[in-house]
């Protein structure tokens, strides 16, 4: 392999623009301005990272490759423990330090991350109701659109389960692909018999009850951070900030998973 002479560890990652990205608004700048604006960028690479490797899994249960899908899980599962970890140094931030910022952030929201919507609706988390915070013919909204009207990696979990012989019920087959993900009765008891005759099988089904619990952990830490920072007030952009996120929590992923657990 040839290394041609014009590329270095700075021009490799882009360096000098990704550390030209952090644009403090606040005049004379507040302190803290910085360290929100980097946490919210890293947390987009890491959404970046989670959607590159959930898509992968998709690809993997379509082609039945379980090696590749446990494997991927595993990685996504040390993702979301990074994720929860960052939120400990953005609690270092004292209300009065976001109060001295908050108004820099004019209509600008969390609620409009386009990434993260991304993220819910693959996972087969459907409110098409989310699509109102991005612009109508923007390209934000065209990407969350799509996530919205493909099926869900829910969805390929169970095609995957009916490729080694299980079935899902009428119900779910007939529900629209824009609906969020519900429960199924009778993938919960074949769910059940593979984890006693399948052993191949187990360590994903616990590598995604890992991955949704660490989803359900760092929404929860989120929704405190928030609640610790502003309170009950109403979010940035007019979004419902705390009390919306509130109702997001212990909302599992992978219903299935958690419905046999009293049942093993």
């Amino acid at each position: 392999m040839t290394i041609k002479d014009d590329l270095d560890y700075s021009t490799y990652l882009d360096v000098d623009h990704l550390l030209a990205l952090q644009k403090v608004r606040s005049d004379p700048p507040e302190h803290d301005e910085m360290l929100f604006i980097v946490i919210h960028q890293v947390y987009e690479l890491w959404f970046k990272l989670l959607i590159h490797e959930l898509d992968k899994i998709g690809q993997d249960f379509d082609s039945s490759d379980l090696t590749g899908a446990t494997s991927t899980w595993k990685r996504c599962c040390k993702i979301l423990k990074v994720l929860v970890h960052q939120l400990d140094v953005l609690e270092t931030m004292t209300p009065l330090s976001f109060k001295s910022f908050r108004d820099r952030l004019d209509t600008a929201s969390g609620f409009q991350s386009r990434q993260f919507r991304e993220l819910e609706f693959f996972l087969g988390y459907k409110r098409q109701g989310m699509l109102r915070f991005f612009g109508a013919n923007s390209e934000d909204r065209r990407h969350v659109q799509r996530r919205l009207e493909e099926p869900s990696l829910v969805d390929r979990f169970r095609r995957f389960l009916e490729q080694r012989g299980l079935s899902a019920s009428k119900t779910n087959r007939q529900n629209p692909v824009t609906s969020p993900t519900g429960p199924d009765a009778l993938i919960q008891e074949q769910i059940l018999r593979l984890y006693r005759a399948d052993d191949e099988m187990v360590p994903l089904f616990e590598l995604m009850t890992d991955f949704d619990e660490g989803l359900q952990e760092w929404r929860y830490r989120h929704y405190m951070v928030v609640l610790r920072t502003i309170g009950d007030r109403k979010g940035t952009g007019g979004s419902e900030g705390a009390g919306f996120l509130k109702e997001s929590l212990f909302a599992p992923i992978f219903p299935d998973l958690w419905a046999i657990r009293g049942r093993m």
